[in-house]
């Protein structure tokens, strides 16, 4: 203990004090520091190998009967936007669109395919929307467009 003690007042006083993190210097013992932790992972999240829509397309079929589920009457027509597909690792039904200004619940209809789904709408300061590739599979829209969408509010 002796011979620590010297060890870290001979560091202290070379590095002028400055500084000077002690457990760079001496460090704890393997089974007393800190596990490093885990990355954080969102539910549903799509494996980081992903390559594939399947992949990407995380959401359950109990999901997507939830989202194509009838609803109560929506609120009203927010207005139309072009979307394109949004982050495909981020799971869920959600359109990004600067429609909104906060974050709700609502519906959004394909012009093209008159279909509609379940999602929520997320405020984005950018020109365009993006949709989630879930919305956009139950919508049956490529992934590799633009699609003109009607957005309703709840």
């Amino acid at each position: 203990m002796k011979q620590v003690f010297l060890f870290s007042a001979a560091c202290l006083a070379v590095t002028g004090c400055a500084g000077v993190d002690m457990n760079n210097i001496i460090p704890s013992p393997p089974h007393l520091r800190e596990a490093p932790a885990a990355p954080a992972v969102a539910p549903n999240a799509p494996p980081a190998n992903a390559t594939t829509v399947d992949e990407f397309d995380t959401a359950s079929e109990g999901e997507k009967v939830a989202a194509l589920s009838a609803a109560p009457t929506p609120a009203g027509a927010l207005g139309t936007t072009v979307a394109n597909l949004g982050d495909p690792t981020v799971p869920g039904f959600w359109v990004e669109t600067p429609l909104v200004t906060s974050v709700t619940e609502g519906r959004v209809q394909s012009k093209s395919t008159g279909r509609t789904v379940k999602v929520t709408l997320k405020p984005t300061t950018t020109g365009g929307s993006r949709i989630s590739i879930s919305a956009l599979q139950l919508l049956d829209l490529d992934l590799s467009g633009l699609h003109e969408l009607v957005v309703f509010g709840s």
